[in-house]
Order: C-alpha cells, then sequence, then structure tokens
C-alpha cells in the first residue's frame, strides 16, 4: 500500500499556489498517495492575536514573500499578479473542496481557484468566480454549492481546521506524513521523500 502525504493547504496562502499546481504531479511521479486537506488559517492566526496575515503585519516579510514568488512562479511557469485583495476570503472555496476531496475533483478545482486568485485577479469569494470553476470541470454548480453550505459540511470545515491545529500545523502549505510535519512549498520534495522512506 503506497504512503499517503496529506497537503494541507489555505486558499489565501500565496506560497499554496505553486504547491497546489505541482503537488499531484510529483506525488505521481514519487508513487505516494495524495489527499487534499483543506483548512483556514484564521483561527490559527488568532490564537497568536493576529488579524491579518503575517505578510501585511510585517511589510517588509511581505515585500520579501512577493518577490520570492514572482521568482518560484516564473521558474515553474506560473503566472502571477497581485490579487483583487491579500489576503482574500477562501471560506467558501474551502467549504466546496471539501466536497471535491471526496468526490475526486478536488485537486483541479483547487487548482482552478488557485489560478482565479493569483493569475486571474479575480474575487475568490463570490459565488459566479466559483461556479465558472466548477462549470469548467463539469461540475453542477448550483448543486455543489448548496451542498457546500450545508451546516454538516460547515461543521466538517471547523472540524478539519481543528484537526490542523491539533496536529501542530501553523501556516500553509503544510504536508503530513503520518505525525512527521514539512511546512512550505520548498519542503514538498522532502515530504514525499519522506514518505518512500
Amino acid at each position: 500500500m503506497p504512503k499517503t502525504v496529506e497537503f494541507w493547504y489555505e486558499f489565501a496562502s500565496t506560497y499554496s499556489y505553486p504547491a497546489s499546481m505541482r503537488v499531484e504531479r510529483l506525488a505521481d511521479e514519487a508513487g505516494v498517495s495524495l489527499k487534499w486537506r483543506p483548512f483556514l488559517l484564521g483561527p490559527i492566526f488568532g490564537a497568536q492575536g493576529w488579524n491579518d496575515s503575517p505578510f501585511n503585519i510585517y511589510p517588509a516579510k511581505g515585500q520579501y514573500m512577493w518577490r520570492d514568488m514572482a521568482r518560484i512562479c516564473e521558474a515553474d511557469g506560473l503566472a502571477l499578479n497581485t490579487p483583487v485583495r491579500f489576503p482574500q476570503n477562501g471560506l467558501k472555496a474551502a467549504r466546496i473542496a471539501l466536497l471535491g476531496a471526496d468526490e475526486g475533483w478536488g485537486g483541479a478545482f483547487t487548482r482552478g481557484v488557485y489560478l482565479a486568485n493569483f493569475a486571474e485577479q479575480k474575487d475568490i469569494s463570490d459565488d459566479a468566480v466559483l461556479g465558472d470553476v466548477l462549470a469548467s470541470l463539469g461540475q453542477n454548480a448550483a448543486d455543489i454549492v448548496a451542498r457546500a453550505n450545508e451546516d454538516a459540511n460547515k461543521e466538517r470545515l471547523k472540524v478539519q481546521t481543528q484537526e490542523a491545529i491539533t496536529r501542530g500545523i501553523f501556516g500553509a502549505p503544510s504536508f503530513l506524513v503520518g505525525d512527521e510535519l514539512f511546512w512550505g512549498n520548498d519542503r514538498l520534495e522532502d515530504a514525499l521523500a519522506w514518505a518512500n522512506r
């Protein structure tokens, strides 16, 4: 049975964008099973007394991050454009991604939302934007959005976010191999190698 890497990501997270665009391909090449795990960073940051992204709270860190992202995206052949706001509200997208993770279209949906945010400068909290991503995947957007907004699914996202906290996740992207935590886009290969030890 192949080892599994859990990919924990937040739609507002800059570094989760390039990670999401390569994680599935690299996991396949490594023969490692992949589990998509959307969650929310807001509660984690809030527990640290932050009401905003650390990249906004610490301007020098933010300036570095955007330059670093430009280098990473150029190397990976990805478009990068300043989002309509940063960070964006990824709550609705995360609820939908939970369903997608169960139904086999979560990876494609996740990539579509990241492209909408960081390449196409669209508002990923807009139902129409999310509906367009779903429609591009041949999904019934109205049905999925309705199911995503059911109380049980909302609770699932809360539980998943609490699981992230319990398991020591403090940022995104994070990769878990069992209880072994790897944080950051640049640790993806390390996580896959660990899974194959």
